[in-house]
C-alpha cells in the first residue's frame, strides 16, 4: 500500500478547510428538491440547476439509475429531509448508455482481466426508455406517490442544457 497516496487531497482538504464557511447546515434540503444523476465527473448537480450547498438532495449513480440506494435516499428525502420534488438525470455521452451491462462486463474483461458476468450494471443503449421507468417507478411507490413531485430530465454533456423529457 502507498502510504502517501492520498496526501494530495489531504492536502487539497487542509485548503478548503482553512477558508471553509458552510458550518451550521441542519441538512435539510431547502429548495426541496433531489437529484439522482450519474456519477460522470462533467455534471456539477447544483450549478446545473442554479442552486447552492445546502438547497438539493444528490444521489449519484451509474448512469443516473433509480438503484436501490437511490430509492433509499428518496423515501429519505421526502419523509425527513424536505424534498417536495425529484429530478432523474441521465445525460449524454453517458458509459453507461453505450451498451448491455453484458458489453460493459466484456470491455472490463478486455481492458483488466476482470469477469463480471452476471453483476447487474444497469447499463442500457435505450436511456430513454430506461428513464420512463425510473420515473414510473418513483411516481407510483407507496412512500413517494402523492408525496413528491417526479420528473425525468436528459443532461447534456457538452452544452450544459437540460431537458424534460418525462
Amino acid at each position: 500500500m502507498n502510504e502517501h497516496a492520498f496526501d494530495d487531497l489531504l492536502a487539497g482538504n487542509r485548503e478548503y478547510s482553512d477558508r471553509f464557511s458552510l458550518n451550521g447546515f441542519d441538512g435539510i434540503a431547502h429548495a426541496g428538491v433531489a437529484m439522482v444523476t450519474c456519477m460522470d465527473s462533467r455534471i456539477e448537480p447544483l450549478e446545473m440547476i442554479g442552486l447552492r450547498v445546502g438547497d438539493a438532495k444528490i444521489m449519484r449513480t451509474p448512469g443516473g439509475r433509480l438503484t436501490p440506494d437511490a430509492l433509499i435516499g428518496c423515501i429519505l428525502g421526502v419523509h425527513l429531509l424536505g424534498v417536495e420534488r425529484i429530478l432523474i438525470v441521465p445525460h449524454t455521452r453517458c458509459a453507461m448508455a453505450s451498451g448491455t451491462d453484458e458489453d460493459i462486463a466484456q470491455a472490463i474483461q478486455e481492458r483488466s482481466g476482470v469477469d463480471l458476468n452476471g453483476l447487474v450494471i444497469g447499463a442500457s443503449p435505450d436511456q430513454e426508455t430506461k428513464l420512463f421507468g425510473d420515473v414510473e417507478v418513483l411516481r407510483s411507490h407507496p412512500l413517494i406517490a402523492g408525496r413528491a413531485t417526479i420528473g425525468g430530465f436528459r443532461y447534456d454533456v457538452d452544452t450544459g442544457e437540460l431537458v424534460q423529457l418525462v
